[in-house]
């Protein structure tokens, strides 16, 4: 019994984009500051389109107040996207940071998390998620701006090349499940 020349085509698809995703994942691990700066540019553009957006939201509003007010955040969504756009260092220092208290703040949910659930089975995963996240948060924290430098890119690589280990992973182990014909 073979597999069929459509999951076979998406296999090979899935398996060249794990490839890429990897090979991106361990750029972006070996140079996470550049990693990190282009990650901000490009939250930067996603901010200043947002910005745009609220402009073009403005001219549905039918009151004049809220109208104004649509702007008003049009131009804070312009203004910031426009600062992280021009000054990525800047941006990078700024979004570590919020980073950092994200990841404190998952770690404090992750740990009530577990001690809600502890009687079931499994849950130890939570508490050792939020110890790790309250670890790395420290470590971004305590070492702020300095772990600017590495921060984002690092984590942005470790996540993309996650990524493309699944995406290679995947369809590797479909492939040994179908006997040969």
């Amino acid at each position: 019994m073979g597999t069929s020349p459509v999951v076979e085509h998406a296999t090979g698809w899935s398996m060249a984009i794990g490839v890429l995703l990897i090979m991106l994942g361990v750029l972006a691990v070996g140079a996470p500051f550049f990693a990190g700066l282009a990650a901000t540019v490009f939250y930067g553009w996603l901010i200043a389109f947002a910005g745009a957006g609220h402009f073009i939201y403005a001219w549905s509003e039918r009151g004049a107040g809220a109208a104004l007010w649509q702007m008003l955040i049009g131009v804070l969504y312009l203004f910031a996207g426009f600062y992280v756009i021009f000054h990525p260092v800047g941006g990078i220092i700024a979004l570590t940071l919020v980073l950092a208290c994200y990841i404190a703040v998952e770690g404090v949910l992750e740990l009530v998390t577990f001690f809600a659930v502890r009687r079931l089975s499994g849950t130890a995963w939570f508490l050792l998620d939020g110890i790790v996240s309250l670890v790395l948060a420290a470590l971004i924290l305590f070492h702020w701006p300095n772990s600017s430098v590495w921060a984002i890119g690092t984590l942005l690589g470790i996540s993309i090349l996650f990524s493309g280990i699944a995406r290679l992973m995947m369809p590797m182990s479909r492939r040994r499940l179908v006997p040969a014909v």
